[in-house]
């Protein structure tokens, strides 16, 4: 117990310094995801540079060649054979949510501890969740771009995936997991916020990250923010670190949510199942 207590403040106090410092160590998991956001981000770029760093991860690649042939993102084209053609089609808002859910899960794998394998392969199979069924809402209703919302989702447990990668480095956290939830829980919030502002992203996809924020009261979603809150309440794949804290949550459709008819909505649901299912292979696969 005093070797958990002992590390949780060590633990804590590295966080806050880091903060205060304004530099996050990110793991080295999340290096592929950094380069594929920074080539996007700059003007003087092309699709080849891009499609150059994709060519020499094989899983990202071959991932992305996968989601370009999927039919949610080619309904009617011919098929994508080539890395080049794969990012022209998916866009580079897709490409990045790819990026880091292949980046995601390399960090999954490279746990050492079978406990917390299992926590990060659960947390990653429930961001991909979260990120499918954002797509799919967003292209049923037509409000926001189902790339933005992909995007935006995927990166709605990015505090978490930070402090699992670390906790490496603190033994004590596996020994008492349930206590280590908890730590999670307090620190994955400002975590998760600095990290998207170092990737700099749109005021938009910060205000999105809040999904517990209460429904805007509009049908159908207005914005970004109640598209990823209604796909994270649709997720089939529960977020291991609520199931550790005991945090269960209702069925979306047992859900009383002010300004939403649950008929529309168990319509939008079945609507966009399909795509939430095919995106959901693409990724996994």
């Amino acid at each position: 117990m005093q070797d958990f207590e002992t590390q949780e403040q060590a633990f804590a106090e590295q966080i806050e310094r880091e903060l205060l410092e304004g530099r996050l160590n990110f793991p080295t998991a999340l290096d592929v995801s950094l380069r594929v956001k920074k080539l996007a981000d700059d003007p003087s770029s092309s699709l080849d540079d891009i499609a150059r760093v994709v060519r020499a991860e094989p899983v990202l690649s071959a991932k992305a060649v996968r989601m370009a042939n999927a039919v949610a993102m080619n309904p009617y084209g011919p098929p994508i054979t080539s890395v080049m053609d794969a990012v022209r089609r998916i866009g580079l808002a897709s490409l990045r949510c790819l990026a880091f859910a292949v980046s995601a899960e390399q960090l999954a794998q490279d746990h050492r501890s079978h406990t917390m394998r299992l926590i990060a392969s659960g947390l990653w199979m429930h961001s991909v969740d979260v990120a499918c069924w954002s797509h799919a809402i967003a292209r049923e209703t037509r409000k926001v771009s189902p790339d933005t919302a992909m995007f935006a989702a995927m990166m709605v447990d990015i505090g978490q995936f930070f402090l699992l990668a670390r906790a490496a480095d603190y033994p004590a956290m596996e020994l008492n997991i349930d206590r280590f939830a908890g730590f999670v829980s307090t620190w994955n919030e400002p975590i998760g916020r600095t990290i998207l502002e170092v990737f700099d992203l749109p005021e938009s996809i910060l205000d999105a990250y809040q999904t517990e924020h209460p429904y805007a009261g509009s049908w159908p979603p207005a914005d970004l923010a109640d598209i990823v809150m209604l796909a994270s309440h649709a997720t089939e794949t529960p977020n291991p670190f609520q199931n550790l804290l005991g945090v269960q949550r209702p069925s979306l459709l047992d859900t009383e949510i002010e300004g939403v008819d649950r008929e529309k909505l168990a319509e939008l649901l079945a609507s966009a199942k399909a795509g939430r299912q095919e995106l959901l292979a693409a990724v996994c696969g």
